[in-house]
């Protein structure tokens, strides 16, 4: 069965785009104009997770998250609040009111995607354990294969490791220690720059299709998983 994502936005071209882009992800996809219409469907159908506007009409995004916390039923249910305010007090007041994750407009889809199933994993592993997505990236797990813009990659047991640990940790900077304990174990002895014969491997592997680098090499610090420049500029620009 699909992850059910309620999306609690007031603006059509916004909606349009996430029901899109959640639905090209694998995931069912439901819509409320304003806060009251979002209650009534969360009581009526559970979803997997809530997308939810902070400015709502008749109720704010803020009042329908702290309702969500306070029903016995829907005190767990996920939620990333989406909302045009940037600054530090208005997060950290979004985090308080009990959403699990905070993304401002304008935002790329593919990182809102990455926070969808980081959530998800988090919070109710069960949902997302059978499929991990970045960008144009998806890995099945269970089934052990890797596309790109919709064409298989081919890549060995390590490589594959690698590209499920960084999914995992989307933009998230790794040193070669890390990766190395993460994905060789802590007690598999071997030298750092192993990490970086197997990075080029697994580059070569998702690159082949022409596709942009979608890791991201951070001088002396590590690597991490980011979109290539030209996918986080035109996605933002869709955003």
């Amino acid at each position: 069965m699909k992850p059910y994502i309620l999306i609690v936005e007031d603006e059509a071209p916004l909606v349009a785009l996430l029901r899109y882009n959640l639905e090209r992800a694998g995931y069912e996809v439901g819509e409320a104009v304003d806060g009251e219409e979002a209650l009534v469907m969360i009581e009526e159908r559970r979803p997997d997770l809530v997308l939810l506007d902070w400015m709502l009409p008749s109720v704010s995004g803020i009042e329908v998250c702290r309702r969500i916390r306070r029903s016995a039923p829907n005190r767990n249910l996920p939620v990333i609040m989406l909302t045009a305010r940037g600054e530090e007090p208005d997060r950290v007041r979004g985090l308080e009111c009990g959403a699990d994750d905070y993304v401002t407009k304008p935002f790329s889809t593919s990182e809102l995607l990455a926070r969808i199933n980081a959530v998800l994993r988090r919070i109710r592993p069960a949902l997302s354990e059978e499929v991990l997505s970045f960008a144009d990236l998806r890995m099945d797990v269970s089934g052990h294969k890797v596309t790109r813009s919709g064409r298989e990659v081919h890549l060995g047991p390590t490589e594959f490791r690698l590209l499920r640990h960084l999914l995992e940790h989307p933009g998230r900077v790794f040193s070669r220690e890390q990766l190395l304990d993460a994905v060789w174990g802590p007690d598999v002895f071997v030298d750092a720059r192993t990490v970086d014969v197997y990075i080029r491997r697994l580059r070569r592997a998702l690159n082949a299709t022409g596709n942009g680098d979608v890791i991201r090499t951070v001088r002396s610090a590590g690597y991490s998983l980011d979109p290539a420049p030209h996918q986080q500029a035109a996605e933002a620009a869709r955003a």
